[in-house]
């Protein structure tokens, strides 16, 4: 035991406070294990699951980090997480599962709040300025965007502010002012200013190019994203001929990758922003065979069985807490041929893949995917197909 804690202590000293990392103390080959044993467990009356994709190099992976701002009992500006349960903060400079660029920038702002007399917010008094910082790296670009999450949109001195932060690091390419002057545990408001740059990034992904706005989804580890995706597109066998649907399509990643095999591609998404992004990646990527829709997708699903129309392939990748019962019948409305389940909760995944198994579906092949080192989160893929055509 003490030995495991030793061992936890060097890979990182806050890891108790933060809980963050809840394998830190595992090899990764021990972290593999156990989370293999875990989706195998719960997979087994359904399918044997192939073996789990890995990351060959399991560290800092994170290409987006958020640091929470405030002050110590001298006042002296500290930065970091808050520890786990609670709203104290956690000093953090460097993080094993965070990009080490995107850690460095956030302790030079940091390191330049004093000379321009900014003082990070106090959620107690509601004095102070900034209350968090917001980084988001283009692995493949190298693009680098800095989000400042401020009580109030009057940042002193902000031209030379965004001078001094890119003398120390010329490879930042936008800075955006985020105004969050709400009691909420959210951490971005609605109202955003860009003082640098074009207020976005950019990646790629797959072959295609993806903005990234503050708020955008984006996946956080791209290296293993890719294989995910790949895993995806294996298991939907496209052939150039079908009509595919991606929920919950965010800002349009899956739809994207899909349509250069398929016949036509709808993405549908609740999120606003989400939907704007996705319009623009598709124009930025000339995708001719795909539109998206800001709608929710069980509502979608019901009105396409409504009008007859047909379905060949169905990507799903809902949030956390899994698909609503309400989707998962209209799925079973428009019946798609197959179905590809992305899943970052294994849980919420076997209790859909239930539903789905009783209403003419039965699971075909599962893999899991290490997107979460250290963690004791898990992705996954699972391939269904209908038992009544």
């Amino acid at each position: 035991m003490q030995q495991r804690e030793e061992k936890r202590k060097k890979a990182c000293p806050v890891s108790n406070k933060c809980g963050g990392c809840q394998f830190i103390h595992k090899s990764y080959e021990e972290q593999i294990q156990v989370k293999s044993t875990i989706f195998r467990k719960l997979m087994e009356n359904y399918c044997k699951p192939e073996p789990m994709i890995t990351m060959e190099q399991p560290e800092h992976y994170r290409n987006k980090v958020h640091a929470v701002f405030g002050e110590d009992r001298r006042h002296n500006a500290i930065s970091g997480i808050y520890e786990q349960k609670s709203h104290r903060i956690v000093p953090v400079d460097s993080c094993l599962i965070e990009n080490k660029k995107a850690d460095e920038i956030i302790v030079s702002i940091r390191g330049l709040l004093k000379s321009f007399k900014i003082r990070p917010y106090n959620e107690d008094t509601g004095y102070g300025l900034l209350r968090h910082v917001l980084i988001r790296v283009g692995h493949a670009t190298g693009e680098i965007m800095v989000v400042l999450v401020l009580s109030s949109p009057m940042l002193p001195s902000k031209k030379n502010f965004v001078k001094a932060l890119r003398t120390i690091h010329p490879e930042i390419t936008t800075v955006v002012v985020n105004v969050n002057d709400k009691d909420t545990s959210l951490v971005l408001g609605e109202k955003e200013q860009v003082i640098y740059g074009k207020g976005y990034i950019e990646d790629k992904l797959c072959g295609k190019t993806f903005r990234i706005s503050p708020k955008s989804f984006y996946q956080v580890n791209p290296v293993q994203t890719e294989k995910l995706y790949a895993k995806a597109m294996e298991y939907a066998h496209l052939t150039g001929k079908e009509v595919v649907l991606d929920a919950y399509c965010g800002t349009g990643t899956i739809g994207m990758i899909a349509s250069d095999h398929a016949a036509r591609v709808i993405g549908v998404e609740l999120n606003r922003d989400a939907v704007r992004d996705a319009i623009n990646n598709a124009k930025c990527n000339q995708i001719s065979n795909i539109r998206f829709y800001q709608n929710d997708a069980g509502k979608f699903l019901l009105e396409m069985a409504r009008q007859g129309e047909k379905l060949d392939v169905l990507f799903m990748d809902p949030p956390r807490s899994g698909s609503s019962e309400e989707f998962l019948k209209a799925v079973t409305e428009v019946k798609p041929n197959r179905i590809v389940y992305i899943s970052c909760n294994p849980e919420t995944l076997v209790r859909d893949l239930k539903f789905l198994v009783k209403r003419n579906y039965k699971v075909v092949k599962s893999v899991a995917v290490d997107m979460f080192p250290f963690t004791d989160h898990v992705e996954t893929v699972v391939l269904m197909s209908r038992t009544d055509r």
